[in-house]
């Protein structure tokens, strides 16, 4: 999620400088959206682990 975050991001900030103000403000409206969902989800996974005191598995 992050990485379309960042994508979308970077998309409109490129449409912008180009001079496609509608098409860059959508993507830029729709990267500042995903990025903050991630961040809360990524907020929210940090206190659940800190509440519930297990630590994050390790793949073998």
């Amino acid at each position: 999620m992050l990485r379309a975050a960042l994508v979308f991001f970077v998309l409109g900030l490129i449409a912008i400088m180009l001079g496609a103000g509608n098409v860059g403000g959508v993507s830029l409206e729709i990267g500042q959206t995903l990025l903050g969902v991630f961040l809360i989800l990524a907020v929210i996974s940090l206190v659940a682990s800190l509440v519930t005191g297990r630590t994050p598995t390790t793949l073998p």
